[in-house]
């Protein structure tokens, strides 16, 4: 007899509506592996856009909610075999938390993007929730999801880097170079808005990025750094570009640059490691090749795809095409989609395995605290909070 089918497992969206980026980012990424249907939604507060993102996307008319809250009101009142189960939600930084907090309490699990809030306090809060329920957590830190970023882990735990002695890592991009937000931009409004951004901008938006990389590879906690935030285009409230010195648990030193003004640059998050043996070095926009430089022995390059010799077993599990056919960011964040629904079938709560978590979500936010007070302050050096 066969085995009866798999359901898909149900998601629905806060946010993402026409006119948005990362929303339909997600839905791409999501449906990739056919494990994943888009059920019911609330993409946007303008109603006439919400309807419009609503029949475009062939949502049911009675599943396109007005609000948030009443998306988790009438879906919680669904047959469980109806109900949505994983909640994605893509709003500005400010709704993350409320709408997570809600999400939990009414028994769904959530993939939300980042930073995880606005501040510490209330991403902690969040933790306890989650702590106390039956659900999962995930943060969409995408890069976390190429399978190059994972050999790049892999070497460090191995060994083959040594002792770690330095990191360098950098996300410069150009695209708010200029005052887009006075130009009615939605993308640049939000995100250079405190009320709604929190307390950083540049940092909260990609040098959560950095920082979450630094530490993934290299399995190191940045404790202290001394950084410097700057707004360059007048009138723009928040930062638009800034840069860390830090120190780690491991005894390591580094230096995190992020910037949105850097003119002529797209995505170009990039990291290097090294320790006293080799050392590694990844692009953002070349994900499927991997820099391994040993002392005193030439440069090897690796390079992703499947069944490609050199890669460990959960970089090969994130390649899905033959050596040459290029992967890149859909993929990358598919990854991360198809670890969450593989988490809700085996019943996993708390952070689904292979998927960046609640942890990953406080760490960003201490960061983020951190580099805003160092900016601020008179001090050399100050301590990122420990997060448990």
């Amino acid at each position: 007899m066969q085995a009866p089918a798999k359901q898909r497992i149900r998601m629905g969206m806060v946010g993402g509506g026409e006119g948005a980026f990362i929303g339909a980012v997600h839905r791409h990424a999501a449906a990739l592996d056919g494990q994943i249907e888009l059920v019911c939604g609330a993409f946007s507060r303008d109603g006439e856009n919400n309807q419009r993102t609503g029949r475009d996307l062939c949502i049911e008319p009675n599943r396109l909610y007005s609000s948030w809250q009443e998306l988790l009101q009438k879906e919680a009142a669904l047959p469980d075999n109806e109900r949505m189960q994983l909640l994605v939600i893509v709003t500005p930084n400010q709704l993350h938390v409320p709408i997570s907090r809600a999400a939990i309490a009414s028994g769904f699990h959530v993939f939300c993007e980042k930073p995880a809030g606005v501040t510490l306090a209330e991403t902690q809060q969040l933790a306890v929730d989650l702590n106390a329920s039956n659900s999962l957590y995930g943060l969409a830190h995408t890069y976390l999801g190429y399978p190059m970023v994972w050999q790049a882990k892999e070497l460090v735990q191995s060994g083959t880097l040594g002792t770690i002695r330095k990191i360098f890592v950098e996300y410069p991009q150009g695209w708010l170079t200029e005052d887009l937000e006075s130009s009615q931009n939605k993308q640049a409004s939000w995100r250079t808005d405190p009320a709604q951004a929190g307390a950083s901008g540049c940092m909260a938006d990609i040098g959560t990025h950095a920082f979450g990389m630094a530490e993934f590879i290299s399995g190191q906690q940045i404790t202290q750094l001394c950084a410097e935030l700057k707004s360059h285009v007048p009138g723009r409230r928040l930062d638009d570009d800034g840069a860390a010195l830090f120190r780690t648990n491991g005894g390591a030193s580094g230096v995190l640059m992020a910037s949105q003004i850097c003119a002529g640059e797209e995505n170009a998050l990039k990291i290097r490691i090294y320790g006293d043996k080799a050392g590694l070095e990844w692009h953002q926009m070349e994900p499927n090749t991997l820099l391994v430089k040993p002392h005193g022995a030439p440069v090897q390059v690796l390079r992703a795809g499947a069944g490609q010799p050199g890669l460990g077993a959960e970089a090969s599990r994130r390649c899905r095409l033959p050596a040459g056919h290029p992967e890149g960011y859909l993929e990358a964040m598919g990854n991360l989609y198809r670890d969450f629904a593989a988490a809700i079938r085996k019943g996993e709560k708390g952070t689904p395995t292979g998927v960046p978590g609640i942890k990953a979500g406080m760490r960003g936010m201490a960061f983020i605290e951190t580099v805003s007070s160092s900016q601020h302050s008179n001090e050399k050096w100050l301590a990122v909070p420990a997060v448990e």
